[in-house]
């Protein structure tokens, strides 16, 4: 008789998550008891109408925010029952962040502000891989440029490089196509379905577009801080109807 295979473990995900900000009467409950598990090397995408959570939802899940109750997970560990030591530790070895602000030194090259991360964390530099990153994002003639040298779509593709290249096992993206004109926003998102598909690496990516949702696996809708739709091989059409109705 065959055995069947055990599931895979999530890669992350959060269990009755709820994030409460304010108190008493200017009480606002931003993420409200959600559950959610994230498969390894998906490519998952949030989206909600302004003020729905979703942003509030990736914060705590990538460990930046603390939840007020119920648990986070990124592998076996649970965020919300770890001291800020360990929760700091589990972002630099595991993860990987791409900011609506791009959070760029402005004294380093764009190769220093690459690289930075494997730096602080004692890491040896993988210069093939580096190289693959630089040039799928077309950054290899600015790698001596300051930020302050470089377009805003630079930039966005400077920070992406620098949540690419330790190999996190997660990768969260806040709009990471919001500073990038059609062609390198499309160009990008090619790259976080390749990371995906070909690497094994987990995105979680926020996003208003509905155009960029359709390059992810599946698509969570929030309303009110809730998840109210699930969406396997989301389509721009399917997603964009859905928020019409939800704002309406």
């Amino acid at each position: 008789m065959t055995q069947s295979q055990p599931a895979s473990r999530p890669a992350c995900g959060t269990h009755h998550l709820t994030k409460v900000y304010g108190s008493d009467d200017r009480q606002v409950v931003a993420v409200n008891d959600v559950s959610v598990s994230i498969e390894p090397g998906s490519f998952t995408a949030i989206m909600g109408p302004s003020g729905s959570g979703k942003s509030t939802l990736m914060h705590c899940m990538a460990g930046l925010d603390r939840p007020t109750s119920g648990s986070v997970f990124v592998g076996t560990d649970d965020l919300a029952r770890l001291p800020e030591k360990s929760v700091t530790r589990i972002r630099r070895d595991k993860v990987g962040f791409v900011f609506q602000s791009f959070n760029l030194l402005p004294t380093l090259t764009a190769e220093q502000n690459i690289l930075l991360p494997l730096e602080l964390a004692g890491k040896r530099v993988d210069r093939p891989f580096f190289q693959q990153v630089v040039a799928s994002l077309g950054l290899g003639d600015r790698l001596t440029h300051r930020p302050s040298q470089l377009s805003g779509g630079q930039q966005q593709r400077v920070a992406i490089a620098r949540a690419m290249v330790t190999r996190p096992e997660v990768i969260f993206a806040d709009e990471p196509t919001g500073a990038l004109d059609l062609k390198t926003g499309t160009a990008l998102l090619e790259y976080l379905q390749l990371c995906s598909q070909e690497h094994g690496q987990t995105i979680i990516m926020v996003t208003h577009d509905a155009r960029a949702a359709s390059y992810a696996h599946r698509a969570l809708m929030l309303l009110d801080g809730r998840i109210v739709a699930d969406i396997a091989q989301p389509t721009a059409e399917g997603v964009s109807s859905f928020l019409q109705q939800a704002v309406a």
